[in-house]
């Protein structure tokens, strides 16, 4: 195999395993390494090589293994994925905030989440056009909206299959 093509195939796999420090950070850009060359090319040498790629996942193993025991236990997994979420929280505010004055109004919020989506539920969920959503048709619609999302995710509708299960 080509040279180029290694890097690329083992730059591929770090990525998709999601390895290392330099795992992407949120559109912030802030925290944890942006994922680049300099990143993965963790010795300096020009060249991103095995070796850089086992010193980028043992360190970002240590930095999970706050208590430096060698494993990582629930409380640690936790604050990790704790501090991440609230990076990006702070990250989609920082670009929400577009005057900055660090509040968010109700209106740049909803807008967020889309004018009328109440309205178009209601609609959608609403068969026998009452105006309002009984329990059979929210039911109903659940249903309808479990079986689509199955056939989106070809996992019978439960996200990632059996993905990093033990």
């Amino acid at each position: 195999m080509e040279k180029s093509t290694l890097k690329i195939v083992v730059a591929a796999t770090l990525i998709l395993a999601g390895t290392g420090v330099a795992v992407a950070k949120s559109h912030s850009g802030e925290g944890r390494a942006a994922l680049n060359f300099e990143t993965l090319d963790a010795d300096g040498s020009g060249e991103i090589t095995t070796e850089d790629l086992t010193a980028l996942r043992d360190a970002r193993f240590a930095e999970m293994d706050a208590n430096g025991d060698g494993s990582v236990n629930e409380e640690e997994f936790t604050a990790v994925a704790v501090a991440h979420a609230a990076e990006q929280a702070a990250a989609r505010f920082a670009r929400l905030d577009a005057d900055g004055d660090g509040a968010l109004s109700r209106d740049v919020l909803e807008q967020r989440r889309g004018r009328g989506i109440s309205e178009r539920m209601i609609s959608r969920f609403d068969v026998d056009n009452s105006g309002g959503v009984s329990a059979e048709e929210f039911e109903a619609a659940k249903e309808r909206m479990a079986e689509r999302g199955g056939k989106r995710r070809g996992h019978g509708g439960e996200r990632g299959g059996d993905r990093g299960r033990n």
